[in-house]
């Protein structure tokens, strides 16, 4: 099999802007009167497309920790067992972190009766195994579409002897519950933020931070899920701008994060994308 590689929350207004048209959503998630009510992109599932699958570990799904997103203990971060690997093609240089993915077996002896379908989180990459042909172990080779699954996720669609079987997959809508997280690593000068619980696509193409002392600062795409800014932000409660890579639509949380914010420590948004 390919290896891979390896709240404290706190609710304030904000603004939506879609388009020409703003809302404005009080801390409680309830539209303002007197104000314009905009339609908000909502992703939809896309078309089924051909790929193969393996799974990696065992039915613990221990091996699945971690991971080149950067989401840590998924249990604790809620997307437990239902995750995957993807090959490089797929993974986007990180992008594709926190997308979401039906997958059913077909073509196979090996395959469920009925050729049931089951949901996956990308959260980790599957790598390239240059010594290995494409068609013959580096099955995460470019240009091949792989899904590298959880043992769990993957004995829900087939047989685990099957080893690796043919699939269809399609991009869906992640359903999570409440905001946006942010969880904060770096130091006084280097605020780095893994960005966990994303709706919708499940994806983030650019973010941006600002403090209440600055306007609002680029971040930079680090790897896999995570955004960094160099500035000195301590302080100072935290707002974060984001679009998504899918919709590309732009939603804004303001105040995220209080003025005694801690690297270490994750913070909740009142908002997320549909």
């Amino acid at each position: 099999m390919p290896s891979s590689l390896s709240f404290a929350s706190r609710s304030f207004g904000f603004f939506l802007v879609v388009g020409w048209m703003i809302v404005i959503i009080n801390n409680v998630g309830r539209a303002n009167a007197g104000v314009y009510h905009a339609t908000r992109p909502v992703f939809r599932p896309g078309p089924w497309a051909p790929a193969h699958a393996t799974f990696y570990g065992d039915e613990s799904a221990s091996a699945t920790m971690g991971g080149a997103c950067g989401y840590g203990n998924l249990f604790n971060n809620g997307y437990g067992t239902d995750t995957a690997a993807l090959s490089t093609t797929l993974f986007n240089n990180g992008y594709a972190c926190g997308t979401c993915y039906q997958i059913k077996c077909v073509d196979s002896p090996w395959c469920y009766q009925g050729s049931p379908f089951t949901t996956v989180t990308a959260t980790n990459i599957c790598p390239p195994n240059w010594a290995q042909d494409s068609n013959n172990g580096g099955w995460c080779n470019p240009p091949r579409n792989h899904f590298d699954m959880s043992k769990p996720a993957f004995m829900k669609i087939a047989q685990w002897k099957a080893g690796i079987i043919p699939v269809m997959y399609r991009r869906v809508p992640c359903i999570k519950r409440g905001g946006i997280r942010f969880s904060f690593q770096g130091n006084g000068y280097w605020l780095l933020v893994y960005v966990m619980n994303v709706a919708g696509g499940g994806d983030v193409a650019s973010m941006w931070v600002k403090g209440s002392r600055t306007g609002w600062i680029s971040m930079s795409h680090n790897w896999g899920a995570s955004y960094q800014a160099f500035a000195t932000l301590g302080g100072q409660p935290l707002s974060f701008k984001l679009t998504s890579y899918t919709t590309r639509e732009t939603i804004v949380a303001y105040n995220v994060a209080p003025s005694n914010w801690n690297i270490g420590l994750t913070y909740q948004a009142n908002i997320n994308f549909h």
